[in-house]
């Protein structure tokens, strides 16, 4: 049985929902604090026992490939000023086994996927999708591959979302455990109208996947929004071999709308050991100044009134 150690980073999407700043920048290049997404991304991938990591991106990504190169003179600049912690940080983006390819046309997730064909080959792979930042004592990726050491199948990772936020995702009609968060899919449902959707089990940007998904890829006809659907393919793949749903109980960040990213953003500046202290007190500051705009009153401050009165 062959080992999963490759993992695909689909990194060609145009980034629509944060222009302007993405006229000219990388989505995926939009930073966490100090950290851009995608290096959330490789580092679950690394985590994870990943060795080879497929970064597929397009036009205007070639800051992706820039900041997972060596910077010389950055590097010998900190060097000299003494700078070893920084010098530290920028270094743990080098010297990876990372690979590009450029996904020519926006053609779908499902396109993209395929673009890594000659890369996998007749192995297993992860696709990591760059939108999602998971958080678990066991990153997410491994929560997968020790899933296929056990099953040898495709497993899609589900995280119940919300009944009026399905129509947003790829939904599985479950079909029962049958083990501990890890269930049988009777199909796939790509963006499904709230009413028709079999379950609010919404696959969250982590797959476990078979060589034979790029043929049935090959075959895939264009679905929702005239692309190639990932999720079309996984449902077709799944009516000829098994293909699991993996129930993800950690913390899902999603950082592919602007509100998503700032939660995110806040939530690890209150963890980052440089700011979190000035940060938090921002937050109590402007969280007094919006309660006067709103003229919302708390229970301490309507007790001090009454004594008062």
């Amino acid at each position: 049985m062959s080992k999963v150690k490759k993992a695909v980073i689909p990194a060609a999407g145009l980034g629509t929902r944060f222009l302007p700043a993405t006229k000219a920048m990388a989505k995926e290049m939009l930073p966490i604090v100090d950290k851009p997404t995608i290096q959330f991304i490789v580092e679950e991938a690394l985590a994870s026992g990943i060795e080879d990591i497929l970064i597929i991106t397009g036009k205007a990504k070639r800051p992706i490939e820039d900041h997972f190169d060596s910077n010389l003179e950055l590097e010998t600049n900190l060097k000299e000023k003494g700078k070893l912690e920084l010098l530290e940080l920028v270094e743990e983006t080098t010297g990876l086994n990372l690979h590009f390819i450029r996904q020519s046309h926006p053609l779908g997730l499902g396109h993209a996927v395929l673009q890594a064909k000659s890369f996998v080959g007749n192995e297993p792979f992860v696709v990591m999708l760059g939108d999602d930042i998971m958080e678990d004592n066991i990153p997410l990726t491994k929560q997968l591959i020790n899933d296929y050491d056990e099953t040898h199948a495709s497993t899609i990772a589900v995280m119940e979302v919300p009944k009026d936020d399905v129509s947003k995702y790829g939904i599985i009609n479950p079909g029962g455990e049958v083990e501990k968060n890890l269930f049988n899919v009777k199909n796939f449902v790509e963006k499904p109208a709230v009413d028709k959707a079999p379950s609010n089990m919404a696959i969250i940007g982590r797959y476990l996947l078979t060589p034979e998904i790029f043929h049935v890829l090959e075959q895939q006809k264009p679905g929702a929004g005239g692309e190639i659907q990932l999720t079309d393919a996984i449902d077709t793949l799944n009516k000829t071999q098994r293909v699991f749903a993996h129930n993800f109980k950690g913390t899902r960040y999603d950082v592919g709308d602007k509100f998503g990213y700032m939660k995110t953003s806040i939530e690890y500046g209150l963890k980052h050991p440089q700011i979190k202290d000035d940060l938090a007190q921002l937050i109590l500051d402007l969280s007094e100044d919006i309660k006067k705009e709103k003229g919302i009153t708390t229970k301490k401050t309507e007790s001090k009134k009454t004594e008062k009165d």
